[in-house]
């Protein structure tokens, strides 16, 4: 099973668009999420993923309900920690800080995680795989990443995401037409 996986958004809704479009293209048949969307309008973008989401709540979510409703329509959002298993039987848990695994007694065989802004790939003492994304910002590091993991083999593959890549094309039309109406205002 091929799973998408990302963080630390920030708001930063044109890279969240070109996430969107790096997990359709690669064809993940589910994604999930570290936390630190941020904001409801963060949402709305990843309504065009095809396939579900999964993930949890950062520590710098503002608006919690909101988000847990605009989360319906494209899988789940909970606080951390949350426990998924995949269609493949891979039992995943997901926490925005690391530190939120200290104490928990839930088994998984693969552990997601972010808030460090620091893509990372690491196996713990009962050989269970923990993966840190990296940021999807860019905001800290200037360089914004997503992890794609084969649950089949544990391979992940950290990949930058290229802010040189054009945005959907509803986004070209807006700057496009926004453009239009600012030379027609001079």
């Amino acid at each position: 099973m091929k799973v998408g996986i990302f963080s630390d958004s920030h708001d930063h809704l044109d890279n969240i668009r070109r996430v969107v479009k790096m997990f359709n293209d690669l064809k993940v048949d589910v994604v999930l999420f570290a936390g630190d969307l941020v904001s409801t309008f963060a949402v709305p973008p990843l309504r065009q993923l095809n396939c579900k989401m999964y993930g949890c709540f950062g520590d710098n979510e503002g608006n919690k309900t909101g988000l847990k409703g605009g989360f319906r329509v494209l899988g789940e959002i909970q606080d951390a920690p949350a426990q998924y298993t995949l269609q493949d039987g891979t039992r995943v848990v997901i926490v925005h800080m690391e530190r939120q695994l200290n104490g928990f007694d839930g088994e998984f065989d693969i552990a997601i995680y972010g808030h460090t802004h620091r893509p990372n790939i690491k196996r713990d003492d009962q050989n269970r795989l923990f993966i840190n994304p990296g940021e999807t910002s860019g905001w800290t590091f200037n360089a914004p990443t997503i992890a794609v993991l084969d649950t089949e083999t544990e391979d992940v593959e950290i990949l930058p995401i290229d802010m040189s890549q054009p945005l959907s094309s509803w986004e070209e039309d807006r700057r496009k037409r926004a453009a239009q109406a600012s030379t027609q205002t001079e």
